[in-house]
């Protein structure tokens, strides 16, 4: 079974929000097991969508707080 292309959610919230369908979906257990199937690799998708914008907004983050020297300067949330 060949996977079809995915599109990408407009946002980080967006995918979120479909992710929490999928899995609300799938918990009722009222979906075919194609169905499910289909919504598990569409869950797959956009968990990796997820972590990469979360993965990237680290780097900015990390980016931000170098110190002059290079080091990452950590300092607590008010």
């Amino acid at each position: 079974m060949a996977k079809k292309p995915q599109t990408v959610p407009k946002s980080f919230e967006e995918a979120m929000a479909e992710l929490e369908t999928i899995l609300a979906d799938i918990e009722r257990g009222e979906v075919s097991l194609e169905e499910s199937l289909a919504k598990y690799e569409r869950g797959t998708f956009l968990t990796q969508h997820c972590r990469k914008v979360l993965g990237d907004a680290e780097k900015q983050v990390e980016a931000l707080t170098r110190g002059e020297s290079g080091e990452i300067k950590t300092e607590p949330l008010p």
